[in-house]
């Protein structure tokens, strides 16, 4: 982004902020399928490299994800019944949900993380216990 009375110093690195943000992108956006382990792993690089561990307790990062489900609750709010697949969201609702689902999967995979659970493990055998608990309906019952 260029501003009238930056000097050249200025408007490289913010040439060079603008073409890294966007490789970024390219390279998330090719990442579409990562797995939580990696997940949790870029974000302990991430907290790593800003000294941000310190500030990383559960309870902290409890509030934190529960504040991004605030946010996240405001996307649907005042809309009435959203039908699936979002069809009268326009483009820019639909990024804005994903940074906002983003956030919340980010916030609970680091605290799953900080508590030392295996999301991935503990979310598999949910499923089996739902499984156990709400069976499906057997063809004789249909």
């Amino acid at each position: 982004m260029e501003v009238e009375g930056m000097s050249g110093i200025e408007k490289k690195a913010a040439a060079m902020a603008a073409a890294e943000e966007e490789e970024v992108g390219r390279k998330a956006a090719a990442a579409g399928d990562v797995g939580l382990k990696e997940l949790s792993r870029k974000l302990n690089d991430f907290a790593k490299e800003r000294d941000w561990e310190q500030y990383h307790s559960p309870r902290n990062l409890l509030l934190a994800m529960i504040a991004e489900v605030g946010e996240l609750s405001e996307l649907f709010m005042w809309k009435g019944e959203v039908h699936k697949g979002l069809a009268d969201w326009d483009d820019a609702e639909k990024e804005h949900l994903g940074e906002e689902l983003a956030d919340v999967l980010l916030y609970l995979v680091r605290l799953s993380d900080i508590c030392g659970v295996d999301l991935g493990d503990a979310a598999t055998r949910k499923i089996v216990k739902n499984a156990v608990k709400y069976p499906a309906p057997s063809k004789e019952d249909a």
